[in-house]
C-alpha cells in the first residue's frame, strides 16, 4: 500500500483547498477510502470516508456541510475538498485505506489556517 497526499497550504480564515492523494499497491477501486487529521499536541481525528462505490459517504460533525471526500477510480486518486477553513482545521492530513483510522496512512499533508 502506497499513499502520497498533496494540496496542503498555508491559507486564510475561510478559504478553499483541495487535498488529494495518489494511491497504489492495492485495489483502489474496490476498497473504501478515508481521510484523518492530526492537530498539534491532539490525538489522530477521524474526517470523512466513502465506501467501495463511493455510494456512501460519511463526515465528522466538523465536516459536514464544508468538506467533501471524493475520487477519481480511472486514476487511483482521492480528494478532499475543504471550503469554509477555520483556524481548528489546521493540521496534518492524511489518507487512509479502509473505513475510519485504522488503516494504513500517507505520509501527510500539512493545512495551516492562519490569518
Amino acid at each position: 500500500v502506497q499513499l502520497v497526499e498533496s494540496g496542503g497550504d498555508l491559507v486564510q480564515p475561510g478559504g478553499s483547498l483541495r487535498l488529494s492523494c495518489a494511491a497504489s499497491g492495492f485495489s483502489f477501486r474496490l476498497t473504501a477510502m478515508s481521510w484523518v487529521r492530526q492537530a498539534p499536541g491532539k490525538r489522530l481525528e477521524w474526517v470523512a470516508s466513502t465506501s467501495v462505490r463511493d455510494t456512501n459517504t460519511h463526515y465528522a460533525t466538523f465536516a459536514k456541510g464544508r468538506f467533501t471526500i471524493s475520487r477519481d477510480k480511472d486514476n487511483d486518486i482521492l480528494y478532499l475538498q475543504m471550503n469554509d477553513l477555520k483556524p481548528d482545521d489546521t493540521a496534518i492530513y492524511y489518507c487512509a485505506e479502509g473505513w475510519g483510522i485504522g488503516g494504513s496512512r500517507g505520509q501527510g499533508t500539512q493545512v495551516t489556517v492562519s490569518s
